[in-house]
This record gives structure tokens, sequence and C-alpha cells, in this order.
């Protein structure tokens, strides 16, 4: 038995992935439709003796390991900003 080719539905170019495409749509518009700013994933590298140290601390503010990283460069940023 044969297949008919459905030919309605729109090709995307081959070298255009899922992910490549939401992130386009994420950086062409940095607002969502709530109004919010998206957020951007960062990585970095950290001991883990001093991870475990700032996990303990945001902990103690109420605050998880991304929130209270975000915290704490708002903070720094506000600091250093105003010299």
């Amino acid at each position: 038995m044969a297949l008919k080719k459905n030919t309605s539905v729109e090709k995307k170019e081959s070298n255009e992935s899922i992910s490549g495409a939401k992130a386009q749509k994420l950086f062409r518009n940095p607002i969502s439709k709530s109004g919010k700013e998206n957020k951007i994933l960062t990585t970095f590298s950290i001991e883990p003796s001093v991870k475990r140290e700032l996990e303990e601390l945001f902990q103690g503010m109420g605050l998880g390991w991304a929130a209270g990283i975000r915290f704490a460069l708002r903070e720094f940023y506000k600091k250093h900003y105003d010299d």
C-alpha cells in the first residue's frame, strides 16, 4: 500500500531544530505575554563546599538556589553601581 504525501504541512528548513526555533522566539521577544521579562539560562562553575554554604545562607533567607543567586547579583549590582 502506498502512502500519499501530505502537501498541506509547511516544510521547515532542515538546519533549524525545535530548540533553535524556541531560542530564536525567546530572544526575538524578551517580554512574555504576561508582561514579565523572560529569563536566560546561565551556567558557571563553583566549588561544592562554597555552593553548600550559599545554599544554607539562601535557605535561611527563605530562598532557593536560583532565587538566592539572582538576589545576590542584584544586591552586588546595586552596591557597585552607586560607587
